[in-house]
């Protein structure tokens, strides 16, 4: 895959699939990208699941703390990254170790590891590189165009709104078409 260029349908596709998401490097400290990258998703109803050893066992706006992969109790389904990109071979090796393994690594703004990208890969996992998450749903769900940021994002439908003031991924973009995930909420919905 190219990671220097993804299709919307593609970022789309799998934020409409992941449901848990554990965030290698996640910090306790409110001014840090990790945080409000992890906040952001979390209150748009994503499981997030910190992961920081040096903070095993405390906890992140109510979640616990696990100092590894490997000690997580239950299925995730991406693996969100983010530690320098020389530390990401060995996140996606921990990633591999578990049972089931994720669907998705997930390498945020400024990490990139093609050696990680490629073991991944070549064991079936989806990889994003260089792209924060919440940027990309923000974008997506135009929600990020109420800071008159251009989202590239065209619709003549009206956005859903999801809680105060937030929507939904459940729109195509002009450039990146349609996904499975999003017709089939479109129908669920009525076609609104």
């Amino acid at each position: 895959m190219n990671h220097d260029s993804y299709p919307d349908s593609a970022i789309r596709g799998i934020l409409n699939t992941v449901k848990t998401i554990a965030v290698v490097g996640a910090s306790q400290k409110e001014n840090r990208p990790s945080y409000f990258a992890y906040k952001y998703l979390l209150e748009r109803g994503y499981k997030m699941i910190p992961v920081n050893p040096g903070h095993d066992g405390q906890t992140l706006l109510g979640q616990k703390i696990y100092g590894r992969l490997a000690d997580i109790p239950e299925p995730v389904d991406m693996v969100d990254i983010f530690r320098s990109s020389q530390y990401a071979l060995g996140i996606v090796q921990e990633a591999l170790a578990l049972t089931p393994r994720p669907q998705v690594i997930w390498l945020q703004l400024g990490v990139r590891n093609d050696d990680a990208a490629a073991l991944a890969e070549a064991s079936g996992l989806k990889v994003v590189m260089n792209r924060c998450a919440k940027i990309e749903y923000g974008r997506l769900s135009s929600e990020i165009a109420w800071m008159g940021v251009n989202t590239r994002t065209l619709s003549s439908k009206k956005a859903t709104v999801g809680g105060i003031q937030r929507m939904s991924l459940n729109r195509t973009s002009g450039p990146g078409g349609a996904t499975a995930a999003a017709d089939r909420v479109q129908r669920e919905d009525g076609g609104h």
